[in-house]
């Protein structure tokens, strides 16, 4: 006791000799006060429906779709894949907090910053930058970012590609402004695909094609990629038309064969094109696994699927269908085999090598060059 009662006299000798005082030490410790907003009071991009037709705030589909879409689909669906939100503050620290559906917060090819973290952007001379993504360990998540530089900036976050959102809030210090942005009321470039569109294997949320595009663009973008289960099918082609769209982007063969891209290409531009006879459509062909030099059964799956859609799309430019455009899928990750995770699916760098090969098409379609 008397050791104690001796070491705790020199602590507080210590710190007194520091300049600082209990007091001050508690009151350094003491929790700070936090203004919590949610963002489901204004709005969130890349959905094609409003709130009201949705069965959940961060679903993709609207719930009507429940029961039309095939179940993988529909389940697909409720992932948060492409949606993202905006906001102004001069904060020098912001805390977000949300919750997710599904305590697998990562897969195998894939980490849980990517399938179940939020990803942060700033913009910052004339560009959106990266500034931090959460670290989800459970499926309730507080994520602090402190340290930033003072200045009133715009944010952007993208929510989780691979697992629902249940709810999204970012928490600011009562002295810090904040600005709600309204989503942009402009039409979406929408991205109908696979895995690959849904965002596997990015490590963050903002790493995938369309999101890339989208900030390159300043445009909105829909991601409606459904992993394994993009395959040109009438009943999501429909919900897809329903949408307004600045372009549509068909990018479906990764999880199709030539038989059923022969059948079902054409149907899908031509079931479009009587519900939006104007909107810009490009057709996309599978990107080539990185390992497909050495496996010849890859190749000639690469070889029918391309062979099927350029078929359809003479059939239908001869028809005259109008405003059909079209992107080869050699190159689409690279040349070196060094672009995908798996062989199939985008690391960080077939993603922005994916980004780097749709940006002039995209902009060739939307005539922005």
């Amino acid at each position: 006791m008397a050791f104690m009662r001796r070491f705790g006299n020199s602590l507080i000798a210590l710190i007194l000799s520091a300049g600082l005082s209990l007091s001050a030490i508690a009151e350094e410790t003491k929790e700070k006060p936090v203004v919590w907003y949610d963002v489901d009071s204004w709005g969130v991009e890349g959905q094609g429906w409003e709130a009201a037709d949705l069965k959940s705030r961060y679903d993709r589909l609207p719930a009507k779709a429940e029961g039309i879409v095939r179940d993988a689909v529909w389940n697909l669906s409720r992932h948060s894949a492409g949606i993202s939100f905006r906001f102004n503050t001069d904060a020098t620290e912001i805390k977000i907090s949300y919750e997710v559906g599904s305590a697998t917060l990562g897969m195998t090819n894939m980490p849980p910053t990517g399938k179940s973290g939020i990803d942060l952007y700033a913009f910052d001379e004339g560009i959106w930058k990266w500034v931090d993504v959460t670290r989800p360990t459970g499926v309730a998540t507080e994520h602090t970012i402190s340290g930033l530089d003072p200045g009133m900036r715009s944010y952007m976050a993208y929510l989780p590609l691979y697992n629902t959102t249940k709810f999204v809030k970012i928490g600011l210090s009562p002295e810090a402004a904040f600005e709600p942005i309204a989503p942009r009321g402009e039409k979406p470039v929408v991205f109908y695909g696979t895995s690959i569109t849904h965002g596997a294997s990015a490590s963050r949320p903002g790493m995938t094609h369309p999101a890339i595009l989208g900030r390159r663009l300043n445009m909105p973008v829909v991601n409606l990629g459904f992993s394994g289960n993009g395959r040109m099918e009438p009943e999501v082609g429909a919900l897809v038309a329903e949408i307004d769209a600045a372009l549509y982007v068909i990018d479906c063969l990764p999880n199709m064969d030539g038989a059923t891209v022969a059948e079902r290409a054409e149907p899908l531009v031509r079931q479009i094109r009587e519900i939006r006879p104007d909107t810009p459509i490009l057709l996309v062909e599978d990107r080539s696994f990185t390992n497909a030099w050495i496996f010849k059964a890859r190749r000639d799956r690469h070889e029918g699927n391309r062979a099927s859609l350029i078929r359809a799309f003479d059939s239908l430019v001869s028809s005259g269908v109008k405003s059909l455009y079209y992107l080869e899928g050699d190159g689409l990750l690279g040349d070196d085999t060094e672009g995908a995770t798996d062989g199939s699916h985008p690391s960080d760098l077939g993603f922005m090598r994916q980004a780097d090969a749709f940006e002039p098409a995209l902009k060739k379609a939307l005539k922005l060059n």
